[in-house]
């Protein structure tokens, strides 16, 4: 309608501009000398010429208007352009604010966890030193009398009271535990970082987003808590579960409903999906969980004996140069020197930040498992992720190409139908 009456308003101007044009030509040309037909490149009278000129100055209008018209979508009365894929500047602002929030997460846990590993190493040395210290002055005791006698016999015995004292606070807490939680935080809280940069370039941010970027920051604080007191995780749990870190309901999918394409999914890539899981589920992450297992019993084996053969070797100085003096003297320099041995073992080996590693991996691929199922299980295509992005981001996570996934799932329904457990791990990352 713009364009219409547009060129009526041209075809007007153009009509009187060359009514105009002939009345100046025919006053001019009594004056005007006669023009060399050499010197124009086309055999046209001045009078079309003009006309021709107006012409197309109205045609290049009309076409630069509608090529400007045609870049606005035109809203529900024809009229104004839509707006519909501009976001809310107030949705924008909270999720900088997020943002900002979670870079200041990633630099807290991280400062924290170096923190931490520096517990760990200055415990282990000081409680070595104090260990052993006890002991050597438990044997010099051994073979004096008198006043140095009950000097190293009192030291001795208060060396090891202390010694037990830190071992039980550093047993509890599992300083290398927790500076695996605050490594896998501060890599978490990246990622995370990462997906909000992203949704504010490439997309368009909805409160939705910000909702679900919110119970995300909530999960991974929950999961990962900075407090010692009062919100430290169980480093003895009864059993031994995977690392959760995201929220329980099913992840919102992006793409939007009424497609009438397949949205990248097919028949065989829905199976080959079902095959991966089901290797995630029968060796992956039954596995880690055995390995953590292990690695608990070994840790809390190592937690009790620590203190304890420290206590038995405080209970064994205190009798030095008594009726049983050999025995107690044996007791504790050898309890001192075995209690050392297993600080070391459980310290220095990081028992507990093997364990934590353990549990995260089978966190991981749990949050795999769920991922797949939920887009599995979501009847429209159109509402899922891209099937060929999600098979490469699958394939990625595990360490594997799209021709070795593919290979996975064949020998997984191979297997399947032979009875036989299939030997391959998923993952060949770790």
């Amino acid at each position: 309608m713009v364009s219409l009456q547009f060129s009526s308003a041209v075809i007007t101007s153009v009509a009187y501009s060359s009514s105009r044009c002939r009345r100046g030509m025919i006053r001019a040309t009594i004056n005007m000398p006669k023009l060399q037909p050499g010197r124009l490149s086309l055999n046209l009278p001045a009078r079309d010429l003009v006309l021709q000129e107006v012409l197309d100055m109205g045609v290049g209008l009309t076409a630069a208007t509608t090529s400007n018209l045609e870049k606005y979508e035109p809203s529900t009365n024809g009229i104004f352009p839509s707006v519909s894929n501009v976001s809310d500047p107030s949705v924008i602002a909270k999720l900088y604010a997020i943002m900002e929030a979670v870079a200041d997460r990633v630099e807290m846990h991280k400062n924290i966890g170096e923190q931490r590993d520096n517990w760990n190493h200055l415990l282990l040395t000081s409680i070595n030193a104090i260990t052993l210290t006890a002991a050597t002055m438990a044997g010099i005791a051994a073979t004096s009398v008198g006043g140095p006698l009950v000097a190293l016999k009192l030291s001795s015995t208060l060396m090891y009271l202390a010694a037990t004292g830190m071992l039980v606070v550093m047993n509890k807490i599992q300083p290398s535990q927790l500076v695996e939680e605050q490594r896998n935080a501060a890599r978490l809280f990246k990622q995370l970082h990462g997906q909000i940069q992203r949704t504010l370039s490439c997309g368009t941010p909805t409160s939705t987003d910000v909702e679900e970027v919110m119970e995300k920051v909530l999960s991974l604080d929950k999961a990962f808590p900075l407090p010692l007191l009062g919100a430290m995780l169980d480093k003895f749990p009864k059993t031994v579960e995977p690392a959760v870190w995201w929220p329980e309901h099913s992840q919102r999918q992006d793409r939007q409903s009424g497609r009438t394409d397949r949205n990248g999914w097919s028949v065989e890539l829905e199976e080959e999906m079902r095959e991966v899981v089901g290797v995630l589920k029968r060796k992956d992450t039954e596995d880690y969980l055995r390995l953590g297992k292990i690695a608990l019993k070994v840790n809390r084996m190592l937690a009790i004996s620590g203190p304890l053969l420290t206590g038995l070797a405080a209970c064994g100085t205190a009798f030095v140069g008594s009726s049983h003096g050999p025995w107690a003297a044996t007791l504790g320099v050898v309890a001192g020197a075995m209690a050392s041995v297993v600080n070391t073992m459980e310290h220095g080996g990081q028992v507990g930040m093997v364990f934590e590693m353990y549990r995260s991996n089978a966190g991981f691929f749990r949050l795999m498992e769920e991922s797949i199922e939920s887009n599995l299980n979501e009847r429209d295509v159109g509402r899922r992720e891209n099937g060929e992005l999600f098979e490469t981001k699958v394939a990625l996570q595990l360490g594997r190409s799209l021709s070795g996934l593919k290979g996975l799932a064949a020998s997984s329904y191979s297997s399947s139908k032979k009875g036989e457990a299939i030997e391959e791990f998923a993952s060949k990352l770790f």
